[in-house]
């Protein structure tokens, strides 16, 4: 797992909520909050390639979708 330290001042006069947006848009890109998810439970390489091979079929069957609609 990569050590990322993500961090976002309170600027003056702002919003507790605003900054908490910003700390969260920082989480997302770096994504870190789907690598914890990901390595919250020990999933099997076996699993992980039929999950793949799933998405990846669900992937072409809505381009293919988009396709034929154009």
């Amino acid at each position: 797992m990569k050590s990322v330290k993500v961090e976002v001042a309170v600027r003056r006069e702002e919003h507790i909520d605003r900054a908490l947006k910003r700390f969260m848009k920082k989480i997302k890109k770096e994504q870190i909050l789907e690598d914890f998810r990901d390595r919250m439970y020990y999933e099997k390489p076996s699993e992980k390639r039929n999950k793949l091979k799933k998405r990846i079929k669900a992937l072409n069957k809505k381009i293919k979708q988009q396709q034929d609609t154009n």
